[in-house]
């Protein structure tokens, strides 16, 4: 940024009543069009420096597109949709794994039904915490932007827009967001499978079952630390449960489902959600967000 630059005045006095009368007409014309010249100039100026320094949103767009070709993927009817990444059948953690796969956090979820196009997801996110690839990219060509993603059942429901990221912390402290988002990316799991599409089955649905499928999984490792666990009853046997690891706040859902195995059992609870880390918030976050159409018929 450059810095302001002070200009020094110099209090210039004329000399005679009549030489102020004859130099009057004079100055007048050479001040407009100084004026003019220094507006035209002030104005391209302007325009050059936020030409010349604007940062380059290519990279973070980049990866923000890709989040939209992976929820479509996901989303895709017929065989077409078994090659996706993630696969059609997916719960919030699938949400969670594909931000966080393109370098960001999930900001927030939410879902209303509409009576044309029945329930439509919407997805908050934060984008150029972590950049593409292994190189190093320079901060100001990779800034931190957010944008917001609606879907519901069809590849063609998803939608994906810029938007202004909130200008506070999620839990109402003083601080940046961004380095908020910062700090819970770095405190993931170290497990060798962290946020993998991985089957529950044959580990009770319990809150001490649950810390023994993480550990024997192999979702976290010697060094993280499991605490705050409570869990309940989500429905068809299903047991969800909210719990922190490294501080933060994840989520948990235990299926006994035979197709549960295609689905990822732990995430991330959403920043919006970090603070409370709520059982009941658990249970709407394991709800299916859709199932997959190359499953049916």
């Amino acid at each position: 940024m450059t810095a302001p630059v002070a200009e020094d005045r110099q209090d210039r006095r004329t000399g005679s009543g009549q030489r102020r009368e004859r130099g009057a007409g004079s100055r007048v014309l050479l001040f407009a069009v100084t004026a003019l010249v220094a507006g035209a100039t002030g104005v391209a100026g302007t325009l050059l420096t936020q030409r010349t320094t604007a940062p380059d949103t290519s990279a973070v767009d980049a990866q923000a597109a890709g989040i939209a070709e992976d929820l479509r993927g996901d989303l895709n009817a017929g065989f077409y949709s078994g090659g996706r990444p993630y696969g059609g059948q997916f719960t919030e953690g699938t949400l969670v794994a594909q931000v966080e796969t393109h370098g960001g956090v999930l900001l927030s979820t939410d879902t209303e039904r509409n009576q044309a196009a029945g329930k439509v997801h919407t997805a908050e996110v934060m984008l150029g915490l972590v950049p593409p690839g292994t190189e190093t990219v320079a901060a100001d060509a990779y800034p931190v932007r957010c944008y917001r993603y609606t879907f519901g059942i069809g590849t063609h429901s998803v939608k994906q827009s810029a938007m202004a990221c909130p200008a506070s912390r999620t839990d109402g402290k003083p601080g940046s967001l961004a380095a908020q988002m910062g700090v819970l990316l770095a405190r993931q799991p170290t497990g060798a499978f962290a946020y993998r599409q991985l089957a529950t089955a044959g580990y009770p649905h319990t809150p001490q079952g649950a810390v023994g499928f993480l550990k024997g999984r192999r979702l976290v490792g010697a060094g993280d630390t499991v605490s705050a666990v409570s869990g309940t009853a989500g429905g068809g046997g299903v047991y969800v449960l909210a719990l922190r690891i490294n501080g933060s706040c994840h989520y948990l859902r235990m299926d006994p489902s035979p197709t549960a195995s295609r689905l990822i059992p732990l995430w991330a609870a959403p920043a919006d959600e970090q603070e409370a880390c709520d059982v009941e918030q658990a249970v709407e976050a394991a709800a299916l967000f859709g199932v997959d159409p190359a499953t049916q018929g």
